[in-house]
């Protein structure tokens, strides 16, 4: 197990509207996160990022399901993203399977979060959720 990945997870599942200057204790200055539908670069930009995702949602958290540090500095977190939106879902609880790729030099410089965005946001969306829902049972 990567004590590296297992103090990560466990500063990260803390973070929420009230501590995002947590995420300097995480992340490096330079940082570039991407994930399906964003990529931002520097620690300002990350911190602009989790502000504006916290405001749009009435509850997030996270569930971690496994984590490997593949080399030192170089790992994956799998996790599950649990939220509520007010306008997805009918402001149901969603749920979200990812894998984050990280690397890091003391504090994260890459993060590269994989999921499946449909899942995320377009299947929550009325009308274009039942499409969305709809092709991929087409297409399975």
């Amino acid at each position: 197990m990567s004590t590296y990945l297992q103090h990560f997870i466990e500063r990260f599942a803390t973070l929420g509207p009230d501590n995002l200057d947590l995420l300097g204790d995480l992340y490096s200055d330079d940082v570039s996160f991407r994930d399906p539908l964003h990529h931002v670069s520097g620690l300002a930009a990350l911190h602009a990022y989790f502000a504006q995702l916290y405001a749009n949602v009435s509850e997030v958290r996270y569930s971690f399901e496994g984590l490997d540090e593949t080399e030192p500095g170089h790992g994956y977190i799998r996790w599950v993203l649990h939220y509520r939106h007010p306008r997805l879902a009918g402001g149901h609880p969603i749920s979200l399977q990812g894998c984050s790729h990280l690397r890091w030099r003391g504090r994260v410089y890459f993060h590269q979060d994989y999921f499946d965005a449909g899942a995320l946001l377009y299947e929550h969306v009325p009308v274009l959720g039942g499409a969305v829902r709809w092709l991929k049972g087409r297409l399975t």
